[in-house]
């Protein structure tokens, strides 16, 4: 570099190098600076001195700078690409002190956030969107760093009190352009952004909370630090905007350094663990055995470690005893003798919990996991969840709808949301939410199917019809076949019915499982007979038991029961006076009487479900 005056002039070998420097000098420097970056053909002095147009026309642009800012000419913008691109603001053309020629000029814009109408905000409750940070490396493919740092904040403010935090599956589809939507799209109050620079050993984090009503900056800090204390400065990040916000953050474990390799293998796990896929989770789980032994004082490793596990276990048959299911245990035991207050690890717990019975177990525990992360949108309808399997679906809309909202654009709070709705008799909300979310998030089968079985459960058959094959559902590989049997079920004759009833539900082959909601919807269409003979056969053999048909990557072997109660299909299941006989068989009858708190559907069968509960019982224990 070189000087002059005041002034000083440096040369980069990219593009990319010269913007991220020109940006910092001008926010960094004080007393406050004007930079300007152009690119061209230079000359080199004896001295080392540069001579040349484009020297010349970098000297004018940062003279049209403001002291604080940068100006970057069209030609360096056209030659870098990425988030940093993406954030420059076109000033227009400018005609430079001393030159013939207009050239167009571009500043680098904080985020631009549209305001938020005050009516569209919480009444009185801050709500954050925490956006995924942009990877400022010169590297690419370190996406997967900027992105694990801004889930690590989000997922540290999720366990404040007094402020709603969205989920990841929502805020992280506003990248780039796109985040100038993200205040209007999920109603935030408040947007988290920044920067990640990761070189070597050490990363460099930017952040800022603005307030989205006036576009007001409330606090922003740079760091610049040791990868050994990345997980410092994600807490700190965490504090201050909880700070800011008026928010109480849960306690944060003490000697939070960590070695670099095992954090940076550890943001890797979190992006394989998104994939919702048993590949992903497998490798997840290779990369989370390599971190606990790097850093075997990381909580949060040893809980990802155990929720890997247990995600790999099969949905058929409980898997209490066995290896796969002990190392699950014991990791979230060690996550939770390092850490009292993980959220993750008691929601581990709760998942570990057999199909059939400890059920106020599992429900306290998933309940202690939303006390301890009431922001966290899966913690909350996971504890949802709990509920719905022995029955209190009623109590458990208020989580539903609460877990929904912290993950706005997230399809399976949306299906959720829209499966409450319809089990409340409320089909037009169900219709407009649905249609509300096909909308805006992106394309997703879960809302579809969602839709195609509101008008199929409302004997709507023609509409299901047409939407199945004029949406993306109908040339979906696994939901179009199955969907169509569906709807061709109601044109069957009694016999047709009963022998592909037969078909689905019996054995064949020996070791096929009998799944839960093929025998619901044996029920409904008239062939109750034969299912309850093969629920019963299964229980009295042994017999594996699935949920559903088909291996899905969201549910744990715990949430079994969750279709029976929660869905309007098994309306006729529930009604059939077997149905006692049934709940007694998987213990929950015994759970109802302790705990005295009985199903909805207590006081929405034919009969009188609580003394047909009473005989069943007593039969069951006469066996």
């Amino acid at each position: 570099f070189n000087t002059a005056g005041d002034g000083f002039m440096l040369e980069f070998g990219s593009s990319l190098g010269a913007v991220e420097a020109a940006f910092e000098l001008a926010e960094r420097c004080e007393p406050k600076v004007r930079v300007g970056v152009h690119l061209g053909d230079v000359v080199v002095q004896p001295n080392g001195d540069l001579l040349g147009h484009g020297v010349n026309v970098a000297a004018r642009l940062m003279a049209q700078a403001q002291p604080g800012s940068a100006l970057v000419s069209a030609d360096v913008r056209r030659t870098i690409r990425g988030p940093l691109a993406e954030r420059l603001v076109s000033r227009g053309p400018l005609k430079l002190d001393k030159m013939a020629e207009t050239i167009e000029a571009f500043a680098l814009g904080a985020v631009s956030i549209a305001p938020v109408p005050a009516q569209t905000q919480s009444g009185g409750e801050p709500v954050l969107a925490v956006l995924p940070f942009d990877n400022l490396s010169s590297d690419a493919e370190l996406q997967f760093f900027s992105d694990g740092v801004s889930e690590e904040i989000l997922q540290a403010l999720a366990r404040s009190s007094g402020l709603r935090v969205i989920g990841r599956t929502s805020a992280f589809q506003f990248r780039g352009a796109r985040k100038g939507e993200a205040a209007r799209l999920l109603k935030a109050t408040h947007i988290l952004d920044g920067a990640v620079r990761k070189a070597g050993t050490r990363v460099r984090v930017s952040a800022q909370l603005t307030e989205t009503a006036g576009g007001a900056a409330l606090w922003s800090e740079k760091y610049d630090e040791s990868l050994v204390d990345a997980l410092a400065v994600q807490d700190d990040i965490a504090a201050k905007v909880a700070t800011a916000l008026s928010a109480v953050l849960a306690q944060a474990p003490k000697d939070r350094k960590i070695d670099p390799h095992a954090y940076e293998l550890y943001l890797k796990a979190l992006v394989e663990r998104a994939s919702a896929s048993d590949d992903g989770y497998r490798r997840a789980e290779v990369l989370l055995e390599e971190i606990v032994a790097l850093a075997p004082n990381f909580a949060e490793a040893w809980a990802c470690l155990g929720a890997m596990r247990i995600m790999l276990l099969p949905l058929d048959r409980d898997s209490a005893g066995t290896p796969r299911y002990n190392a699950a245990l014991a990791a979230t035991k060690r996550a939770l003798a390092l850490d009292p207050n993980c959220a993750s690890a008691y929601r581990n717990l709760s998942n570990l919990k057999p199909a059939f019975g400890e059920y106020a177990d599992r429900i306290a525990l998933a309940r202690r996991s939303a006390e301890l992360a009431p922001n966290d949108a899966v913690t909350v309808m996971g504890a949802a969840g709990a509920l719905i399997c022995v029955g209190r679906c009623k109590e458990s809309s208020a989580e539903v709808f609460r877990g929904a909202a912290l993950d706005p654009m997230n399809p399976l709070g949306a299906t959720g949301v829209v499966r409450r709705l319809e089990a409340l008799g409320r089909d037009a909300e169900a219709h407009a939410y649905v249609d509300e979310a096909i909308k805006t998030q992106s394309p997703s089968l879960w809302t579809m199917s969602a839709k195609f079985i509101l008008f199929f459960n409302a004997g709507r058959y023609a509409e299901a019809a047409n939407y199945l094959e004029t949406s993306p559902l109908g040339g979906d590989a696994e939901f179009g076949p199955a969907l169509r049997v569906l709807l061709a079920l109601p044109t069957l004759a009694q016999e047709q019915r009963l022998a592909f009833f037969q078909s689905v539900l019996e054995p064949v082959p020996s070791d096929r499982p009998l799944t839960l909601t093929n025998c619901m919807l044996a029920v409904r269409f008239g062939c109750a007979d034969l299912a309850f003979g093969y629920l019963f056969s299964a229980l009295d053999t042994g017999r594996p038991i699935e949920p559903w048909r088909g291996r899905t990557h969201y549910f744990a072997r715990s949430s079994t029961l969750i279709f029976v109660f929660n869905l309007v299909d098994g309306a006729a299941f529930r009604a059939d006076r077997r149905f006692p006989t049934f709940c007694a068989r998987v213990g929950l009858v015994d759970y109802w009487r302790e705990s005295g708190h009985w199903p909805d559907c207590a006081d929405e069968v034919p009969y009188d479900f609580k003394a047909e509960c009473e005989t069943a019982a007593r039969e069951v224990a006469k066996a």
